[in-house]
């Protein structure tokens, strides 16, 4: 049973959200607030939040980002339903890494439409993949299933992730305009063409630093990166930990 976490201060709304939530076989919960939502979303890790953007606490946007910030529920499908319906709002939800954006009013057979065709993708994809949690490689194959529209752009990435590749490179590659493709990725994915190309060489940079005989800086080399410092910062954003450290974990709970 899929899991929707509902964050909205509005009763009549969120009232009304639950109950055909239910009503459909969803397990669903509620926040009136951002800071409680924030603390749902850890605790109970929903499949998909559903999230206004005009609340108390935390604003759905601080949200979204704590959200994407947070190893465990980066993959959370995330649709933001807000009375905000400006071009620049959309623009800067969907930029932000929302999966979809509705504008209020929406009826219930839309909303639930956009909330089924999120989680079907969520759950094609997880089926295949958990990208910021699991130390495998992710499968063109697999992602191309997932991103059919995509299929191409994930061959070019794992063919060519070692190398000094770029937006442009992939972009010229599959025949898109750099502004395109970046808008495609995030509608498609809720990430950039560079947070892929970093999320291919971080899994590999995974595998490759529980060799023993492999230092850091033969790692950052073999995954793409002229500059070890360079390999280590983006270590650390995605890890929250230096490379160094997270092998010494690693060893630590093996010997353990």
């Amino acid at each position: 049973m899929n899991k929707i976490l509902v964050i909205e201060d509005r009763k009549r709304d969120w009232e009304d959200f639950v109950h055909c939530f239910e009503a459909e076989g969803y397990s669903v919960v509620h926040a009136e607030n951002g800071i409680v939502g924030v603390e749902l979303a850890k605790e109970w890790l929903p499949d998909l939040i559903l999230c206004d953007i005009s609340l108390p606490g935390f604003s759905g946007y601080e949200i979204l980002s704590k959200v994407r910030q947070d190893s465990q529920l980066a993959t959370v499908a995330f649709i933001f339903l807000s009375g905000k319906a400006s071009r620049s709002e959309i623009r800067h939800g969907m930029c932000l890494g929302a999966d979809d954006y509705l504008t209020k009013p929406c009826s219930i057979e839309d909303l639930l439409a956009a909330v089924s065709a999120r989680l079907r993708r969520q759950n094609a994809l997880m089926m295949y993949m958990d990208p910021l949690r699991l130390a495998r490689s992710p499968s063109c194959q697999h992602l191309s299933l997932a991103y059919p529209q995509l299929a191409e752009v994930f061959r070019f990435i794992g063919a060519h992730y070692r190398e000094q590749i770029s937006l442009r490179d992939v972009a010229q590659a599959v025949g898109y305009s750099p502004a395109y493709l970046t808008n495609l990725m995030q509608r498609e994915t809720g990430r950039t063409v560079n947070v892929w190309i970093t999320e291919f060489r971080m899994t590999e940079a995974r595998t490759l630093l529980l060799k023993e005989y492999l230092s850091v800086n033969q790692v950052a080399t073999q995954v793409g990166y002229l500059d070890t410092c360079h390999f280590i910062r983006k270590f650390r954003q995605v890890h929250n930990t230096t490379p160094k450290a997270w092998r010494e974990d690693r060893y630590t709970r093996k010997l353990g």
